[in-house]
């Protein structure tokens, strides 16, 4: 391998090892920002139920505050019925005021109202995000699990099927060496019979001068005729 290509796969080996280091931390920014934006929710979801709480008092508020305007509406008429113009005015006045402030706490409802409604759409829209969010983070943490998963598995495939052809290598080797003994034992019986004459012997009979050898199927005929005719 040249230098100019070793280089090359050291600087891809340290981009891709650069790369994992990167995308891990990316993973536990995300998985950061997540924690930290439930807890933002949490809190929002906190100061709605406070806005609700302030809205709700001060819708509690108008209504008194309407109650009491009918109220003194109905005495200013009574007073005004009865000729006592003094009370009457008195009892205006009231009305005056209380319409003065119910206006006004009308207005801080109104806005109570806005708020809440602005504040359950952003939060809403904020939990929707947290969500997909969630999704997507537990996806390539699940993603990444199976394949590291696949990648063990391959790898110790790979290496059972390396193990299994060396096995499989070893066993020609050891027939091969078993078959090359079984051929030097051999070739030493026949030079063994050789030294001690045996070989010989085994000639003589075979050509049938020495009793002993395999007969011929011509001899074997002969012998049963004979026997037959005896």
């Amino acid at each position: 391998m040249s230098l100019k290509k070793l280089w090359s796969a050291i600087k891809g080996g340290v981009n891709e090892a650069t790369e994992a280091v990167a995308d891990r931390q990316s993973i536990r920014i995300l998985d950061q920002e997540l924690r930290e934006a439930k807890d933002e929710l949490i809190a929002c979801d906190q100061n709605l139920a406070k806005i609700m709480a302030k809205r709700k008092l001060a819708e509690n508020k108008i209504n008194s505050l309407k109650s009491e305007v009918e109220t003194y509406t109905n005495h200013a008429i009574a007073a005004s019925e009865k000729g006592d113009d003094a009370l009457a005015l008195e009892c205006a006045e009231r009305v005056a005021d209380l319409e003065t402030t119910l206006a006004t706490e009308q207005s801080i409802f109104d806005g109570f109202i806005q708020s809440e409604k602005t504040l359950k759409e952003n939060i809403l829209k904020a939990k929707t995000n947290v969500r997909r969010m969630e999704q997507q983070i537990d996806q390539i943490k699940a993603t990444e699990s199976v394949q590291k998963a696949q990648v063990a598995v391959s790898s110790r495939h790979m290496g059972a099927n390396s193990k299994v052809k060396t096995a499989l290598d070893s066993l020609d080797r050891i027939k091969q060496k078993q078959q090359e003994k079984a051929a030097e034992l051999e070739a030493a019986e026949e030079m063994a019979a050789a030294e001690n004459g045996s070989d010989l012997e085994a000639r003589l009979k075979a050509s049938g001068i020495v009793p002993g050898g395999a007969a011929t199927g011509q001899d074997k005929l002969a012998q049963i005729l004979a026997k037959k005719n005896a």
